[in-house]
């Protein structure tokens, strides 16, 4: 009788979803498959990104690029993201998304948002994104396969990575204000939330962008995706999440401190 073969495709659960959606929001640039506009032939690029408040990927390209000729040609596309990282590039974990490329009209609310979160992001881009021949555009989230390392793959819909809700108009309104208040006046709790939620260094973090399930914090040119406990339900309810999460995270720092000075 013959053997039964093993499925190799996990379920997928909520470690799944928030690895996925960090590999999406915490990407600045990312692989961009295409079909070439003339003769279909299958074509990559490599593109900045960002995310729209609801983690779309988002990005800014030149339409004298061939990439952008043939998204407006044939919207269908796909990104790679996920950083390779020191040793074997094939145990770290990376998400192939299938879009299709949508184009942002300039002079609207949704230009003016999308160019924001952009910039927020990729403050380099300022140099260009004001030229006439280079366009926004949301590339739709249609599916997703992911590659959570060895052992670990995952077949994804749209909703196990994009946030709808209302929730996202209030941020669009209230988000720029919250950051610059975050940016210059408590760069101490954003630290914190590298250091204890993210588990990074001391690197001068910043945010770059808030959204209903949690925020993105850059430095250089690295950026880390720290979630909120719970996804917010309303925008008016992240002051009070941020000051928990900065108290929290003080006092697992300061027991740790103490610990290490019982055992020292």
């Amino acid at each position: 009788m013959e053997e039964k073969k093993k499925d190799v495709i996990q379920e997928t659960d909520a470690q799944a979803r928030q690895l996925a959606k960090s590999l999406v929001r915490s990407a600045r640039y990312a692989a961009l498959a295409f079909n070439e506009k003339d003769s279909g032939v299958p074509m990559i690029s490599r593109i900045g990104v960002a995310t729209d408040l609801d983690g779309t990927p988002i990005t800014l390209i030149s339409g004298l690029s061939a990439h952008t000729q043939a998204l407006d040609a044939d919207p269908r596309c796909a990104l790679l993201t996920g950083e390779p990282g020191k040793g074997d590039a094939m145990a770290h974990p990376r998400i192939s998304l299938v879009c299709r490329a949508r184009r942002i009209e300039r002079g609207t609310p949704e230009h003016e948002r999308i160019a924001r979160r952009y910039l927020n992001r990729n403050p380099k881009a300022k140099l260009y994104v004001g030229l006439g021949d280079f366009a926004f555009f949301r590339l739709e989230l249609e599916r997703a396969s992911m590659n959570g390392g060895f052992g670990k793959a995952y077949l994804l819909d749209r909703d196990d990575i994009i946030a709808d809700n209302a929730v996202n108009d209030e941020f669009a309104v209230r988000e720029q204000s919250a950051i610059d208040h975050m940016n210059e006046d408590h760069r101490d709790a954003t630290a914190i939330y590298a250091r204890h939620f993210a588990k990074a260094g001391d690197g001068g973090w910043t945010v770059s962008g808030f959204d209903s399930e949690g925020m993105d914090i850059v430095s250089g040119d690295q950026c880390l995706r720290v979630f909120f406990p719970e996804p917010l339900s309303a925008a008016q309810d992240l002051r009070r999440v941020l000051a928990e999460m900065a108290r929290a995270g003080r006092a697992a720092e300061a027991a740790r401190d103490g610990t290490r000075q019982e055992q020292g």
